[in-house]
């Protein structure tokens, strides 16, 4: 397979098409491997127009949500970043070829061991995974210029907002369990404001202050 060529496709298609313009953005999602963070036997659609399971009912999301969630949060390249739920791994390599340092929470153990050993092998260096509860947040290394969720919420992420900078923004998926609002907060002194992005399905934060059901597998 020609991947390059099928990234490329990707960028101009799925993402540049529908609004996305950040150079710096599309920039990244030309260079990062996205078939490198799928099961192999997913490879050759790796840079579909659609999410893709990678495992324990999770899955790696929609290349341009991913676009969208990354714009949002409007990175410079000195940013320290959020990202709750790491998944295989693909979200934080965009991430870290915007921002300084990302720092990403993952509940299940197995997906962490997997994504760090492909950001590894992707050269990566810039990313720090923990397995724990991502709904509570990372505390120990707030505050963070950026923040960004990629599982469902099912209320305003109060922990996760408290965590964020002055100036910061933070992007979640805020909803039910079958269907979203993706949000953009910015938080200036002791203010937050709020803006509704687009209706989207996540599979849900398990955790403290996200959903309380068991992820199987």
């Amino acid at each position: 397979m020609d991947f390059a060529t099928l990234r490329d496709r990707m960028v101009d298609l799925q993402i540049v098409s529908r609004g996305i313009r950040n150079q710096s953005v599309l920039n990244a999602f030309r260079k990062v491997e996205r078939h490198r963070f799928v099961p192999k036997e997913f490879s050759n659609s790796a840079y579909n127009d659609h999410p893709l399971p990678i495992g324990y009912g999770q899955t790696i999301s929609q290349p341009y949500m991913v676009a969208l969630m990354t714009d949002l949060l409007n990175l410079t390249g000195v940013e320290k970043v959020l990202e709750i739920g790491t998944g295989s791994g693909y979200q934080a390599a965009i991430l870290s070829e915007l921002s300084n340092k990302v720092y990403s929470v993952e509940k299940i153990e197995s997906l962490a061991e997997k994504a760090k050993a492909t950001l590894k092998e992707t050269g990566h260096g810039n990313i720090e995974i923990i397995v724990g509860d991502g709904s509570v947040g990372w505390s120990d290394y707030a505050p963070f210029d950026a923040v960004i969720v990629t599982a469902s919420c099912p209320k305003e992420p109060i922990s996760l907002m408290r965590q964020l900078a002055d100036n910061g923004r933070l992007v979640a998926p805020v909803g039910s369990s079958f269907s979203q609002v993706l949000t953009l907060y910015k938080k200036k002194g002791k203010e937050t404001s709020r803006r509704e992005i687009c209706h989207c399905v996540f599979v849900p934060l398990i955790g403290k202050e996200g959903w309380e059901a068991e992820v199987d597998g």
